[in-house]
């Protein structure tokens, strides 16, 4: 089954045409977080190759939703706001029906030698599933559960603490393979699942994702694992590390507000 988030249609201009891959969880007529993040991302990926710049890699990627973007035709545009020997920052926008509804910064750096001396490096490294393990059905993630290890959605997923999953490629475009960052990009943006599910579902909507990384994912497939949480007066933020495979290859941070009033109950949750 093709999962693909867009499938692109030419007018005046590329168009990216939601698939039903793209449906939110907060309503049918919302396009999913993953969905914007990877287009955005396609975008910045696709500047930084028109300017020739091989030699620089992806290591943040800021994430703003701050309009409800719809299951509607959309575009994206980019921006190079500055380009030097070692860096490059592009600036992304979502538009739909000519207005603006999300944006993202993305900043390439050029990977060198690291330093000879000593520095401290963190302690969090989350096991990953095992080889070849799928989730059931066609769903895309697989979800820790405390008590029985990886596997599908379960009451131990929901109930655990510090949650993780593990998540499998979805094209952002049909016909076109996830590129790394573009993975990473997407995958990013559940943090706010893993950071603010409960027992009475998902009640905290996030309007940011702000990635970090050292280096890109190597294979197909990327795992979030929830190291922070606080929370006041509605207002909650959530830290994760993201890891393959090989280790931990950066953080994820992501605030949120209380929606309680729109949450999303956790059967609902496991269908996107």
């Amino acid at each position: 089954m093709d999962r693909a988030f867009f499938r692109v249609k030419y007018g005046d201009t590329e168009e990216l045409h939601p698939e039903p891959g793209a449906e939110s969880g907060w309503g049918a007529e919302h396009l999913r977080g993953p969905a914007v993040s990877g287009a955005l991302a396609r975008e910045a990926e696709r500047t930084v190759a028109t300017l020739g710049r091989a030699d620089l890699r992806p290591v943040r990627w800021t994430l703003d939703l701050f309009r409800a973007a719809r299951m509607r035709p959309s575009t994206t545009t980019a921006t190079v706001r500055r380009e030097g020997p070692r860096l490059c920052l592009v600036d992304t926008t979502l538009l739909q029906e000519g207005e603006p509804v999300a944006r993202a910064s993305a900043l390439y750096l050029r990977p060198s030698e690291t330093p000879g001396g000593k520095v401290w490096s963190g302690g969090t490294s989350p096991t990953p599933p095992a080889a070849g393990l799928t989730p059931p059905g066609d769903r895309e993630r697989l979800y820790l559960d405390p008590a029985h290890g990886w596997g599908g959605w379960t009451d131990g997923f929901v109930a655990a603490e510090r949650k993780q999953i593990w998540h499998f490629p979805i094209p952002v475009v049909h016909g076109e393979d996830p590129t790394p960052f573009q993975l990473a990009a997407s995958v990013a943006d559940v943090t706010n699942l893993i950071s603010n599910l409960g027992g009475a579902g998902l009640e905290f909507i996030n309007p940011d994702v702000s990635l970090a990384l050292a280096r890109l994912p190597r294979g197909d497939e990327l795992g979030l694992a929830l190291t922070e949480r606080v929370e006041h007066d509605g207002i909650a933020v959530g830290t994760a590390v993201a890891f393959d495979r090989h280790g931990v290859i950066g953080t994820v941070t992501a605030s949120a507000l209380a929606n309680a009033q729109r949450a999303v109950g956790p059967y609902s949750l496991r269908q996107h």
